[in-house]
């Protein structure tokens, strides 16, 4: 509705207010009108987001025959690099935890398992102990569209959740039907996503960290290491489960040190 304001304050400055009048041109008025407020490009392509749905309504409900936001063109958004933790940062997390309280390893292994396997927050709290391979060193995650992979599992991760099942998870009142999830609340349910940014958050406030975290900085966090210890990017692709490898081209642009190590290290005129 609030985008629906500006198009109909703008378009009330040019008297025109029947929807079937507003053409392309009109509209590449507006864009311009609102830039020139001072709206971050992010917001711009919000606004004109809003707007190509009112004009898709539009078409649906056959009140205007063509729709004349086909070909607007929204704002180039900039990459922002995301927020990445240090090997030492992350280690602080871990010891801040208080691990005479009942959900102390319960949140160590949380910790690890976002860290070390590069998990989304829905992977995390959907992991189930049937899916966790310890012998084989793999643990099978379902990811963005119901995509299974195989995430590799080091052995601080194995230790970690092997303690938390076999010492606190075992005590728990466990519900029906979530007996298989990995890691669960206090009353023996599931944890929601909600629950995991909040340990993170406390856990982050606790060490005084000068960072906004959230889940996903732990899975920026993987791959960036990962990428700076000189992984190969498909490989990387493969952990993180994305579709396209150009998603995970972001944390080549994370470190200048690694890409002049790349370069020095493998063109030819440097050998």
């Amino acid at each position: 509705m609030r985008d629906f304001d500006k198009l109909s304050d703008f378009f009330s400055t040019m008297i025109i207010l029947e929807p079937e009048k507003i053409k392309l041109k009109e509209l590449q008025l507006l864009v311009k009108w609102i830039a020139e407020m001072g709206i971050s490009p992010r917001s711009q392509a919000r606004i004109i987001s809003g707007i190509r749905s009112f004009f898709n309504y539009l078409i649906l409900e056959d009140i205007i025959p063509d729709d004349p936001t086909d070909l607007l063109e929204l704002p180039r958004l900039g990459r922002k690099l995301p927020e990445v933790l240090s090997i030492e940062e992350i280690d602080s997390l871990k010891s801040a935890i208080d691990l005479s309280k009942p959900e102390g390893h319960r949140n160590k292994a949380i910790i690890e398992t976002l860290y070390s396997c590069g998990l989304r927050v829905s992977e995390l709290i959907n992991l189930q102990i049937t899916n966790i391979y310890f012998e084989e060193g793999f643990m099978r995650v379902l990811g963005k569209g119901n995509k299974e992979r195989l995430v590799p599992v080091n052995p601080q991760v194995e230790k970690d959740i092997k303690w938390y099942i076999e010492h606190s998870r075992i005590h728990l009142n466990i519900k029906t039907r979530h007996e298989d999830y990995v890691f669960l609340n206090r009353r023996g349910a599931q944890l929601t996503r909600v629950m995991i940014f909040t340990i993170i958050r406390q856990l982050a406030e606790k060490i005084r960290l000068n960072k906004t975290i959230s889940p996903h900085t732990f899975r920026h966090s993987f791959a960036t290491h990962l990428v700076e210890g000189g992984a190969n990017l498909r490989a990387v692709q493969e952990m993180l489960g994305h579709e396209s490898i150009s998603t995970t081209e972001i944390y080549t642009h994370l470190s200048n040190d690694y890409l002049r190590e790349a370069i020095l290290s493998f063109h030819p005129r440097n050998n």
